[in-house]
């Protein structure tokens, strides 16, 4: 089935994000040495060289997403392959629907996910072509959920259009499972005296007494300290804003998406994404790339696997993630970080939970710069 819908031999090259490590110009595969070896446990891939002169890429997820994306990246060599790929793969013009929507289609589930994980990777083509060396120094990536698939293609770990199928399939599973019950995503800032796993279980409480069965609350982001969201059943999310006051939330805001994501209301999302990753084709990352599920390393192919399916039915640990890309002993100097996609969410959150670090932080634009 993956093969009927995959161009493949044709697409290998368009990505000059892996870093020529696992791809070559000229679009055939050439991997490195013993890539199906376990990852070691000591430092080799560290680097020896100054941090200062080394990069961190992190890429957004669903959420960042916006109407006009992509209009600065379309003159970058490659983008405009990537997207006529991309059309083949998906059934309709992304491009088009990134450029000029209709808002309401691009923030579907089943039309966020792919866009917001090709944009992001023609956002590291105009990194590439603006500051190579920002490519060629990279270390470690990371990306916000969907973003996780797009931080192991760069890392070579995975084929850009087998990859981009994937998180076609993913889409569509998340957007079938959150049509099953009534559920959604809350963004919490608490106080220092927040209880979230509290606060969740008395929701979870209130929706037994109203006849909820199995109901469902839970962290489903930790973004920063203080800043979480949380996921369930509506009916929960209902009680925690009503609430919100005595639960020492400081401010709760509903998120734009369609179900509980990262939470047990996607478990039959799950098998799909286990079958099509059984297809695709996953080496091992040539530069560190930091897993949502418990923010460590990938360590091997079928650690890779695991985790992506894992991550729909458990939190984004995305702080746990920044302390893990971004520890290092005192007086060390921090790499250049870059967000390359839409929004600038994941500099946010980088900010909050390390100021020294976001100090060498850039954005990578996806429209162009006078806009």
């Amino acid at each position: 089935m993956l093969s009927s819908v995959v161009p493949r031999g044709t697409v290998r090259s368009l990505v000059s994000l892996s870093r020529r490590l696992s791809t070559n110009q000229d679009g055939a595969h050439h991997p490195t040495p013993e890539t199906s070896a376990p990852l070691p446990d000591s430092e080799e891939r560290r680097p020896a060289k100054d941090p200062s002169g080394c990069s961190v890429l992190l890429f957004p997820g669903q959420g960042s997403q916006f109407v006009g994306m992509g209009r600065g990246l379309v003159k970058y060599p490659n983008v405009k392959e990537m997207f006529s790929v991309a059309q083949k793969i998906l059934g309709y013009d992304l491009l088009s629907l990134c450029l000029e929507g209709p808002k309401e289609e691009l923030m579907k589930t089943v039309h966020c996910q792919p866009a917001v994980f090709v944009t992001s990777l023609a956002a590291v083509e105009r990194l590439n072509h603006e500051n190579p060396k920002a490519i060629e120094t990279c270390v470690a990536a990371a990306g916000f959920s969907v973003g996780e698939f797009a931080a192991l293609v760069f890392s070579g770990a995975m084929n850009y259009a087998e990859a981009l199928y994937a998180v076609k399939v993913r889409a569509e599973a998340m957007q079938r499972a959150s049509e099953l019950v009534p559920s959604g995503m809350l963004s919490v800032i608490g106080r220092p005296q927040a209880q979230y796993k509290h606060a969740c279980a008395q929701a979870k409480e209130h929706c037994s007494s109203l006849g909820v069965e199995e109901p469902v609350c839970s962290v489903a982001n930790y973004l920063f300290p203080d800043g979480r969201v949380i996921a369930g059943h509506q009916t929960a999310l209902d009680f925690l804003q009503q609430n919100s006051q005595r639960l020492q939330f400081a401010r709760t805001k509903p998120l734009p998406v369609s179900g509980a994501f990262h939470t047990e209301l996607m478990q039959s999302a799950t098998e799909p994404l286990r079958e099509v990753l059984r297809q695709v084709e996953v080496r091992r990352p040539e530069i560190n790339v930091y897993s949502n599920v418990d923010g460590k390393r990938y360590m091997n192919e079928s650690h890779v696997r695991r985790q992506l399916v894992k991550q729909l039915v458990s939190p984004v640990k995305w702080e746990q993630t920044l302390h893990e890309i971004y520890e290092r002993m005192q007086g060390r100097k921090f790499p250049h970080t870059y967000e390359v996609g839409p929004g600038k969410q994941l500099g946010a959150t980088l900010q909050k939970c390390n100021r020294k670090a976001f100090v060498t932080y850039t954005h990578v634009e996806v429209t162009a710069y006078e806009d």
